[in-house]
């Protein structure tokens, strides 16, 4: 697959060829990719929820009122879940949300969210995003020329700090580096913007994967 190298300018920069094997998978695995999300989103949970249960509400465990003659219903002590400001029945507790997803699998879903995106037509090679000044309109002005209103940019072994520090500004379009890139970022955003240097990372990460599993 060959596509059009651009630059910030909307011109055209040369080209540059897409492993098929990477970006040309044609029948794309949902499934596939909705447990790399589910897995993602699960390791970034805190699990730090808590709730009290009554042994732990910090309310006098003496009875109410005595148990008979008051015309009422019997009750113990006032921090029982039916109260108001008792503790609760079945009380959350901290937990690990984390779940094990074979690293093949992970690999093959990073591949097919790739793949969407160079099927639909929605992935854009930049040869550089390195800014003179970080001027959130002018960048804008650029990135509204592409049509990268909604977009992943994944800008090459470092992000240039003028260009992360006038894209902070845009809500709708993310920059991270080759080794941030990730299926559920790709996933949410419309475009992919690419560097030649980000490209080139791509195919050596799944080289050197399929090198080690020979």
């Amino acid at each position: 697959m060959k596509l059009d190298i651009q630059t910030l300018d909307a011109k055209t920069a040369g080209s540059i060829d897409l492993d098929d094997s990477v970006f040309g998978i044609e029948e794309i695995r949902a499934d596939i990719l909705q447990r790399m999300v589910k897995y993602q989103l699960a390791k970034r949970r805190a699990g730090t929820h808590k709730t009290l249960s009554r042994g732990e509400v910090n309310r006098t465990h003496a009875k109410l009122y005595k148990q008979k003659g008051t015309g009422q219903a019997r009750h113990g002590s006032a921090n029982a879940p039916i109260f108001r400001g008792g503790g609760h029945a079945h009380n959350r507790l901290p937990r690990d949300y984390t779940h094990d997803l074979p690293k093949k699998v992970r690999a093959l879903a990073l591949k097919h969210a790739l793949s969407s995106k160079a099927k639909s037509g929605e992935i854009v090679v930049l040869d550089t995003i390195a800014l003179k000044e970080a001027k959130t309109a002018a960048l804008l002005k650029q990135l509204t020329a592409l049509k990268l209103d909604n977009a992943l940019v994944i800008a090459g072994p470092e992000v240039d700090a003028n260009f992360a520090r006038a894209v902070g500004n845009l809500g709708t379009i993310d920059v991270l580096p080759n080794a941030g890139l990730n299926v559920y970022d790709i996933l949410r955003r419309s475009k992919l913007v690419l560097t030649p240097a980000a490209v080139e990372a791509i195919h050596a990460r799944f080289n050197k994967a399929e090198g080690a599993a020979a």
